[in-house]
């Protein structure tokens, strides 16, 4: 197995330029595309774990940095526009470096959530969700949020979330095609980046034989 060096793409989205570190190799057996959190990169050390994982297995990898953090913006974009911008790569990578590839879309928070609002149109054989932000903590004197649970439960191939067993997030349910790992820590996940990079590993080589 050869991987190659990354190489960056860049792609014209609905919403402006989006950025994809793209790890690629011969014979690769699929392809994992990964989004980044809403206030962080594509460098967070759960993705990395991920990505480690993958190429590991011969599986080609694609971070995907959303228009605005491309643009310097720090505050992200409606849940609407990212969507567009990243169904508008996957796309763009589908038709070019990763054709014929079966495909896992997955990230980290934000991230995930495009993923899974994303996954059917766009044909994923399987969605890998790190740090799922299932409700928003409750702030002092406001309404509970909404539970982001449909946009997992909408998701029907083959899913692995892992959440930190501390996460404020909230932890999701386990469903019949949906694996929730915990692991230690919080919502960064950054307390056991070896135990995200285990259970990638194992989750991806049942999803892509």
């Amino acid at each position: 197995m050869a991987v190659r060096e990354a190489v960056t793409v860049e792609v014209d989205t609905p919403h402006g330029l989006a950025r994809v570190h793209l790890h690629a190799m011969a014979d690769a057996r699929g392809a994992v595309v990964l989004g980044h959190g809403a206030g962080g990169g594509v460098g967070a050390p759960d993705l990395l774990a991920v990505k480690r994982a993958a190429l590991a297995d011969q599986i080609a990898v694609a971070l995907v940095e959303q228009p605005y953090r491309v643009a310097g913006r720090r505050s992200p974009a409606p849940g609407h526009q990212l969507d567009a911008a990243w169904t508008a790569v996957v796309e763009t990578l589908r038709a070019g470096p990763l054709s014929e590839l079966r495909l896992v879309l997955g990230g980290r928070s934000s991230g995930a959530r495009v993923a899974c609002r994303t996954a059917h149109e766009l044909g994923a054989v399987g969605v890998l969700c790190l740090a799922f932000p299932l409700r928003p903590p409750r702030r002092s004197g406001s309404a509970a949020a909404a539970s982001r649970l449909p946009e997992l439960d909408e998701v029907h191939v083959p899913t692995l979330v892992v959440q930190g067993e501390r996460d404020p997030f909230g932890i999701p349910p386990s469903a019949p095609s949906r694996t929730v790992l915990l692991v230690h820590g919080d919502h960064s996940l950054r307390g056991d980046v070896a135990a995200i990079s285990a259970a990638a590993a194992a989750w991806l080589s049942d999803v892509l034989p």
